[in-house]
């Protein structure tokens, strides 16, 4: 699964906000992590585990006043590389001559898993400090989001003390125990701006298919559904429209998320070969609950616990004309 190739990173590009002492309340730092995800340059190397499943992958992160770049390399498996200029995401997958096109979406990946003012989060997090200990090589403290209920996981960062840039994220469930967990084995802070750097490896050739998943916007209020659950905490980030199959009409995508947890609506037409099992299900760290609904397809999912998405898939429904 290649989720996690839309991950981001950081790392230091003389940013002097960013070598400010560090904080002592564990709030401030996590918005000093969420700023240096966005203010720093670096390249690095991080593993990425869940369950028996491990990839690794090199990233290099690069800023200057135009914006963001970004280049994500699978180290192992089948070849695959991600860009990031600003907004746009672009998707290489060159053994099957596929590149997907999309738009830097709502769920964030290591290591900017923070939203750009965290201060929300405590609403729904017990947050607290840890312990010092070292990662790559780097001084780094732990900062602990603990659920104020049962609908979403606890996270676990790890930020390098001098710089703010996040070194380690584990994903934790009601048990304690580890869903996921992004790492870095090496990293370079303070990589100087290159922008060969951050360009694609692998050239686009005239047999190469190109699929648009951006979407276009819309208000869910227009879609002809309607969401009567929902999670305190949670909302609506995201909304868009796609063709999803010639002649089976338009099929929605709807986000809702807390700022750390993201939970995905996906609404789609029957396929015409009977209805879509539904129930639970899991694909690594992600639950997956589908159901059908007036000859609609809904799945839901999330990194979250199961109760939430069946919460919110028990409460979508054709509105009523």
């Amino acid at each position: 699964m290649t989720r996690f190739l839309c991950c981001l990173a950081f790392v230091f590009a003389g940013c002097g906000s960013a070598l400010a002492q560090a904080p002592n309340d564990p709030l401030s730092w996590l918005g000093r992590i969420s700023n240096a995800a966005h203010k720093l340059n670096y390249t690095g190397t991080f593993t990425y585990q869940s369950g028996k499943h491990v990839e690794t992958s090199r990233i290099t992160h690069l800023v200057d006043t135009s914006g963001e770049y970004e280049k994500l390399e699978a180290l192992d498996g089948s070849p695959r590389e991600v860009v990031r200029n600003n907004d746009e995401v672009q998707c290489f997958l060159p053994e099957q001559k596929l590149l997907i096109v999309d738009q830097f979406g709502a769920r964030r990946s290591f290591p900017a898993r923070l939203p750009p003012s965290p201060n929300a989060l405590a609403e729904n997090y017990r947050i607290r400090k840890g312990e010092v200990s070292r990662i790559a090589g780097m001084e780094s403290q732990q900062i602990i989001l603990e659920p104020r209920d049962e609908m979403r996981f606890g996270h676990h960062f790890w930020a390098d003390v001098s710089s703010g840039l996040l070194l380690r994220a584990r994903l934790v469930g009601e048990r304690g125990d580890s869903i996921e967990q992004f790492v870095f084995t090496e990293v370079q802070i303070g990589a100087p701006f290159d922008k060969e750097k951050v360009r694609p490896r692998f050239t686009r050739s005239a047999d190469w298919k190109v699929v648009n998943a951006r979407g276009n916007d819309v208000r869910v209020e227009d879609i002809g559904w309607t969401f009567r659950n929902t999670i305190p905490g949670f909302r609506q980030v995201v909304s868009v429209a796609r063709q999803a199959r010639k002649e089976r009409g338009e099929a929605y995508h709807v986000v809702f998320s807390d700022g750390l947890a993201a939970i995905s609506v996906f609404i789609e037409p029957e396929s015409g070969k009977g209805a879509a099992q539904s129930g639970l299900s899991a694909s690594g760290s992600f639950n997956i609950f589908r159901r059908s609904v007036a000859d609609h397809r809904i799945t839901v999912l999330g990194e979250v616990p199961a109760q939430a998405l069946v919460r919110i898939a028990d409460g979508v429904e054709m509105r009523k004309r």
